[in-house]
């Protein structure tokens, strides 16, 4: 149940980053930054041991959930892939456009956006911790009656997926951009500047977002980065800041409802 995709694609990273670092070199060197690129290599590697360390507790979890679902998907039918597919990804949308528009999560899922560059290392920045709540989305599924193990399997190569679009060096896909999140789509969601903030949300398919109004074109260059950047390559204080930050802000709220508001409504409130 602890098997996922990612893990065995690790090594392919580290030369896909290379790769493009050593382009960048030579074609834009302003879209890499050594420090912040071994940074985001760092930071990466602890998401991965402390995805594992959490990934017991989230694996108790689904089991729970799969063995209250009513119906069992097969695993050996084709068509059980395809709708799992599907879920999956629909869920994954659904994190994530969570993740921008709840406080409570985007302190988590800040630790990925705030770098002020996009390459293929950004990918790897991710949340110590986010592990602590993304269940919340996903065991359902389980619900559903797709096994854990099928879950992590196609969620292993949904996020896979969505390492290759973190790059400046792909502009359009032609008829793809249509149907498939790119390296366009995915600019936007990083950039901070109007009309692009929190925006295409999707991991595969950019269909959800052109269905739930959250789609907008990459237009002009975006401005990477969060709105109050973080200034720090502590990797502690990069998964951290947010947490004091939003403690600072319920300290200044005088009433009930004004500190929930901090936790649990947009982040926007104060970024």
């Amino acid at each position: 149940m602890s098997f996922s995709p990612v893990l065995i694609a690790i090594p392919i990273f580290a030369i896909l980053i290379a790769i493009e670092a050593w382009y960048a070199s030579r074609k834009d060197q302003s879209a890499y930054e050594a420090k912040d690129a071994w940074n985001n290599i760092l930071i990466g590697f602890v998401s991965v041991f402390f995805g594992a360390l959490f990934g017991v507790f989230v694996g108790l979890i689904y089991a729970a959930a799969y063995s209250l679902a009513p119906f069992k998907f097969p695993a050996d039918a084709w068509w059980t892939w395809v709708i799992l597919f599907f879920v999956d990804d629909f869920a994954y949308y659904w994190f994530h456009r969570v993740s921008h528009e709840s406080r409570l999560f985007w302190n988590f899922h800040v630790v990925h956006h705030s770098s002020q560059f996009y390459n293929l290392s950004v990918a790897v920045r991710q949340s110590w911790f986010g592990s602590l709540v993304h269940w919340m989305f996903y065991a359902p599924i389980m619900l559903l009656g797709f096994a854990p193990w099928m879950f992590a399997v196609m969620h292993g190569f949904n996020l896979i997926y969505q390492f290759w679009i973190h790059t400046k060096f792909i502009k359009t896909l032609g008829p793809l951009e249509y149907i498939l999140n790119t390296p366009s789509h995915h600019r936007v969601h990083h950039g901070v500047n109007n009309p692009y903030l929190d925006k295409n949300y999707a991991g595969v398919l950019i269909i959800w977002d052109r269905l739930f109004g959250s789609f907008v074109k990459e237009t002009e260059e975006p401005a990477y980065g969060i709105i109050k950047p973080v200034n720090s390559y502590n990797p502690l204080w990069i998964n951290t800041h947010a947490w004091a930050e939003m403690w600072q802000a319920m300290r200044e709220r005088n009433t009930l409802r004004g500190k929930m508001r901090c936790i649990f409504a947009s982040p926007n409130l104060d970024r």
